[in-house]
């Protein structure tokens, strides 16, 4: 059976009585009662263990009557009850899919925003950007540079306090990475998609810079109550979802919940290793879907690539050695 028949013959065994106010309050107060049922039937196999041997046809039937009143009070809210199942499932995916995501021989399949673009409006596939520190006029300063040239401006932590946000672009760095989007480091780069006067505007324009730097800082606040997001293997929904909400008008509104989480909690890795060796040398590569980290004046790397349930170092007996 699926759940549109189920909703229609559910709804036709209805005896909730026809007062006022009450075809909606029967069926969520039905609801709280069933599923306070089934914690009754769970404390009772806590209990009793074995002896309480009807206890999988008791939570059958509670969830049976808990299905029931879900399937009652979406009918009175004109709601299909196999629709909110697939965009529910969907959900989900969109949240947490990405941890199983599939692989084409052996890259991650990822998102190309300019492949309509000639090479140099284009996001370079896989580079490495080296980044320094300074003392400037009294203020510590953070520098980048591809190939020896420089890139972007120095930057300081524009804080009170020195709290590292001065290698901020680092998370721009990782958003290019995984998410194949940055107008920030397009417009670093030089990379601005400026053959089409609407997509330079919409898409790689200041207000979409804008965006993105307020998420940087959004996330920043955010990652500073979470030790920097050390040892964090989920980011907090709300926040993915104001992103989200965010970037709605943008091309990167392709991107899941699980897109943005990972390029989140890859970006800290990386970060964290550079605001603790004061530089480094950061690798980005878009068709891997991946983000690393290595230390300057070294021939060995550290690889902070993420997983869902740890975050793990190359052994040296690997394709690549331990970083230094």
């Amino acid at each position: 059976m699926n759940f549109s028949d189920y909703q229609v013959k559910a709804i036709s065994t209805d005896q909730i009585p026809a007062v006022e106010g009450s075809e909606l309050i029967v069926p969520l107060l039905g609801l709280v009662g069933e599923a306070g049922s089934l914690l009754t039937e769970y404390k009772k196999h806590l209990r009793d263990g074995n002896a309480h041997k009807l206890f999988k046809d008791c939570v059958a039937e509670e969830l049976g009557d808990m299905l029931w009143y879900i399937a009652n009070f979406a009918s009175k809210f004109d709601l299909n009850l196999e629709e909110i199942a697939e965009n529910n499932l969907e959900k989900c995916q969109n949240r947490w899919g990405w941890r199983n995501s599939a692989q084409i021989d052996g890259k991650e399949i990822g998102y190309i925003f300019d492949s309509n673009f000639p090479e140099y409006e284009s996001l370079p596939r896989r580079f490495e950007v080296e980044i320094t520190e300074l003392n400037k006029d009294s203020s510590v300063m953070m520098r980048a540079f591809i190939d020896k040239q420089q890139i972007g401006n120095d930057l300081t932590d524009n804080s009170y306090s020195n709290d590292g946000y001065r290698f901020h672009d680092i998370f721009h760095m990782s958003y290019t990475a995984i998410l194949g989007w940055s107008p920030v480091t397009r417009s670093i780069l030089k990379r601005k998609r400026k053959s089409s006067p609407v997509i330079d505007e919409v898409e790689d324009g200041g207000r979409a810079i804008a965006i993105e730097e307020g998420i940087s800082a959004l996330i920043f606040a955010y990652a500073k109550d979470h030790a920097f997001l050390e040892g964090i293997s989920a980011i907090d929904y709300q926040l993915l979802k104001t992103i989200k909400n965010m970037t709605g008008h943008l091309e990167v509104s392709q991107c899941s919940l699980g897109d943005w989480e990972k390029a989140i909690i890859m970006g800290y890795n990386v970060w964290r290793q550079v605001e603790k060796n004061r530089g480094g040398i950061v690798v980005i590569d878009i068709d891997s879907s991946s983000i690393s980290y290595k230390q300057n004046n070294c021939s060995t790397w550290l690889d902070l690539s993420y997983h869902p349930s740890q975050l793990w170092v190359v052994h040296p007996s690997e394709e690549r050695p331990l970083g230094c």
